[in-house]
């Protein structure tokens, strides 16, 4: 009888060796596979190690090209405002000799007129003049001279008319702005720009003038950074021109006469939120729907190397919408021309 406890009390501990021993294995099995495992986070760790180590490299890098950048925008814009003070001065200094010229070119032509007159009465009290004075004459051309000489005043004074202009346009468009916004007259901006602009405008052998069509609205001067707006007008407005001369791509000059270049700036009141409305349209080549996503991106451009840098648009962006704390939106149609659209609050 003990034997045969002894026997089932055997067999019984052989069967639980036996699963121990099963679960042993299943045990180690299982420490293989979390080793394996382990193993497999800790490569995934160290890689997750490595390319954050990369990605903090990358930022570190970039964070420096920032700084530099940064510093290269500081150092233009003290550039900038260094030479738009110049600017203003060699306007200033221009606009002293050709006002004293303009203002001595009327008693000059009053002088001259004078003197033909009294020309005139001599030929007339002294029909015969003498061997000498008809040799005068006819060496120096009074005939000519008399004709010529009025034309010629007037071309002066309108020489000195286009300078003060473009000096006047210089020394507003490069007014310095102070931390504080001004009372600005708008309209007076955007002329300035257009006469700095005007050598761009003219004809040429390729096509005739860039038509530009002016419909201001009346509303007062706006407190603004006039020198940041002006930036913004001439971003916008040397754009126009780019784009229409662009579509004259392949056209011949009557072909273009056909459909002129133009340019239309209009401006209004938006009595219902006290806003100022400024929209500067051409019809150019137009802008694609991909690129008038990107277009206001820091350094974006479709233009070739050398040709621009992208930061037009996306400082005349900055300008009006962070500084100024207006809207600025774009309609274009590709082929058809754009439209650039402006509001600036009024305080």
């Amino acid at each position: 009888m003990e034997i045969a406890n002894y026997q089932r009390e055997i067999k019984e501990l052989k069967k639980a060796n036996r699963i121990i021993q099963k679960q042993l294995e299943r045990s180690e099995s299982d420490r293989i596979k979390l080793e394996d495992i382990n193993k497999k986070k800790e490569s995934l760790l160290r890689t997750v190690i490595e390319e954050l180590k990369e990605y903090q490299n990358n930022l570190e890098e970039r964070r420096q090209e920032l700084e530099m950048m940064l510093l290269n925008l500081q150092i233009m814009q003290n550039k900038m405002s260094s030479l738009g003070s110049l600017v203003a001065d060699v306007a200033h200094e221009i606009n002293n000799p050709v006002s004293f010229i303009a203002g001595n070119l009327a008693p000059a032509q009053e002088y001259i007129e004078n003197l033909l007159h009294l020309i005139n009465l001599y030929q007339q009290t002294y029909p015969k003049a003498s061997q000498e004075i008809q040799k005068t004459i006819e060496v120096i051309d009074l005939e000519y001279m008399r004709e010529d000489l009025p034309k010629l005043i007037s071309s002066m004074k309108e020489g000195t008319d286009r300078i003060c202009n473009i000096s006047n346009s210089l020394r507003i468009f490069s007014r310095a702005d102070t931390e504080q916004k001004v009372i600005f007259n708008i309209h007076e901006g955007i002329n300035s720009t257009l006469i700095i602009l005007k050598h761009r405008l003219k004809a040429n052998k390729i096509r005739p003038d860039i038509q530009v069509v002016k419909d201001y609205g009346e509303f007062p001067p706006i407190k603004c950074f006039p020198g940041q707006l002006n930036q913004v007008f001439m971003n916008l407005l040397a754009n126009a021109i780019d784009a229409v001369e662009e579509s004259n791509s392949g056209l011949s000059f009557d072909k273009i006469k056909e459909n002129p270049n133009q340019i239309t700036i209009h401006t209004a009141l938006i009595e219902n939120t006290n806003h100022a409305l400024i929209r500067i349209q051409d019809n150019g080549v137009g802008i694609s729907a991909d690129v008038q996503q990107k277009m206001f991106d820091h350094l974006f451009t479709t233009k070739p190397v050398g040709k621009g840098t992208g930061l037009g648009l996306s400082i005349a962006y900055q300008i009006i919408v962070q500084k100024h704390r207006g809207t600025f939106k774009v309609n274009s149609v590709l082929g058809e021309g754009s439209e650039f659209i402006i509001t600036i609050p009024i305080y």
